[in-house]
């Protein structure tokens, strides 16, 4: 026989401390399984583009039928050994990248160094220096990066002693740097204060013990 059954429910304000921390593991279980990190993704292509590098591509299939083009970034995290992030990308010198870099992130000395970095090696190869990165492996981090450097001089010139190796380090530096912008990304978004936000924007409910309701 049907019956009505009432249950008291609470906004995540009205719980205490214990039943927040149940309604924030709820979330952090439900909420991440989005592409969080397309923000990051997009800056770092920005800055690549300035830089110098082009992506090669990946199809990646789309919810409604068909396919879409992605750029091969990838990365894993957070805490295990072998996580980190690389790409696959072609790299060649770009025309006053130091000073669109400064304008895009003007804070940002580590950035600041590994252009430097590219900038004067390529200044020492007559700004001729070319380079592929490709993945070797199955770990994701700077060091499974496999760099190989060139130059493109119309006279056959060799590149200079150092260039293969500042070319690789400043390029695996930027696949770094782009890990430790995704995991601060992360960390931020699956903080309590983040969480809270969400959790008050969307208007969720709760049970007294912290569980969601509905």
């Amino acid at each position: 026989m049907p019956r009505i059954v009432e249950t008291l429910v609470y906004r995540l304000d009205e719980l205490d401390a214990p039943a927040q921390d149940r309604a924030r593991g709820w979330y952090r279980g439900i909420g991440f399984d989005h592409d969080w990190h397309d923000a990051v993704y997009d800056d770092f292509q920005q800055i690549a583009a300035i830089l110098g590098l082009r992506f090669r591509t990946t199809p990646v299939r789309l919810y409604g039928g068909g396919t879409r083009q992605a750029p091969c970034i990838w990365f894993r995290g957070f805490w295990s050994q072998g996580d980190g992030a690389a790409f696959e990308a072609w790299y060649r010198y770009a025309p006053r990248a130091a000073q669109r870099i400064r304008a895009h992130a003007p804070q940002d000395v580590e950035l600041h160094r590994i252009t430097e970095a590219l900038q004067q090696v390529q200044r020492r190869n007559f700004y001729q220096l070319r380079a592929e990165t490709s993945l070797r492996g199955h770990y994701c981090h700077a060091r499974s990066m496999v760099i190989a450097v060139a130059r493109d001089s119309p006279t056959g010139q060799e590149v200079t002693e150092d260039a293969e190796e500042v070319v690789a380090e400043a390029l695996r530096d930027l696949s770094d740097w782009l890990y430790r912008q995704l995991q601060r990304e992360y960390e931020y978004l699956t903080s309590d204060a983040a969480i809270d936000e969400v959790i008050r924007a969307n208007d969720y409910s709760f049970t007294v013990d912290g569980r969601r309701f509905g």
